[in-house]
């Protein structure tokens, strides 16, 4: 839906929290001139009505515009709490000297949703983590921590851009948010999902802690599709480098794509059934087709399209 918003970089925008309002208000934008034209700018304001409820607080003007009842939401109806978990080592800086890694296109949909959940009234906090866990706020919604959120944020993005190598522990990571959240909340991760597949099991288990602590969980597979997952490079020797441990190898694409094509594609297909087996929402986010698909998907999912 927005490609083009992959162009720019954050110094276009000035700061993080202007992107991710342009990149909200033209998702809205979008939906009205989309199959989801039924879609109101005021969702965060609304709710359908239930048969029964006092007709009080039912919005007639709305119901004039779209033909369906909703009465309108007052804050202290809404209670959703969001945990926005980055994946913010070294893998996440790839690729290299294209207009977008998956690490900034991560940090700018954590950003958009906090744009989003600000347009609800609903808390949002922010985990980021490497080796350990770099960054953990809890869950508010007042302007000021939204701020220090979007503060954070870009702070972060810049320190870890670096050269330097960090490796992954995304199991402590997430067991560590899994106690560190003591509300019951909805945790949102952004990750390449490149740990150790021999640790997959234990990473597993740490998706598991979050259930058993009540939590509703998101997984948004952060990939560049092209590159990664369909292995399209040009036919001429090239030389890998491991991103985290620097570890190199050279080789001629076309020798092994079939071969990297059905081990990658069969890694990510357990991934995903995994995490259905646990009742977690796997949802795929190529950095090629900008924020908007990863929004509609949320949305999609939690039924927030009247």
């Amino acid at each position: 839906m927005n490609r083009t918003i992959n162009r720019f970089h954050l110094a276009n925008f000035g700061n993080l929290e202007l992107l991710a309002k342009q990149v909200v208000e033209g998702f809205i934008t979008g939906l009205h001139k989309s199959p989801f034209h039924g879609f109101s700018v005021e969702f965060a304001e609304h709710r359908l009505y239930n048969s029964g409820e006092s007709t009080r607080h039912i919005d007639w003007k709305l119901y004039a515009r779209s033909g369906k009842v909703f009465t309108k939401k007052y804050e202290e109806e809404t209670n959703l709490r969001c945990q926005i978990v980055i994946d913010c080592s070294s893998s996440m800086l790839f690729p290299k000297g294209k207009e977008m890694n998956k690490l900034e296109f991560s940090v700018y949909a954590a950003a958009s949703f906090i744009e989003l959940f600000k347009k609800q009234r609903d808390a949002v906090g922010v985990s980021l983590f490497t080796e350990n866990l770099d960054l953990h706020t809890q869950a508010k919604s007042s302007p000021a921590h939204l701020r220090y959120l979007y503060a954070e944020l870009e702070k972060h993005l810049v320190e870890y851009s670096e050269e330097n190598k960090t490796l992954t522990n995304s199991i402590k990571a997430l067991n560590d948010i899994a106690e560190l959240s003591h509300k019951r909340s909805l945790i949102i991760i952004f990750s390449d999902l490149l740990d150790d597949p021999s640790k997959s099991d234990d990473f597993f288990q740490a998706l598991q802690h979050m259930k058993h602590n009540k939590h509703e969980v998101i997984v948004f597979h952060v990939v560049d599709k092209k590159l990664e997952v369909d292995f399209e490079l040009d036919n001429r020797p090239y030389t890998l480098v491991d991103m985290e441990t620097g570890e190199r190898m050279k080789l001629q694409p076309a020798e092994i794509k079939e071969k990297y094509k059905e081990a990658v594609g069969t890694y990510f297909q357990e991934l995903k059934l995994k995490c259905a087996n646990l009742q977690i929402d796997f949802m795929p986010a190529d950095i090629n087709d900008g924020f908007h698909p990863v929004l509609l998907q949320y949305l999609l999912k939690r039924g927030k399209l009247f």
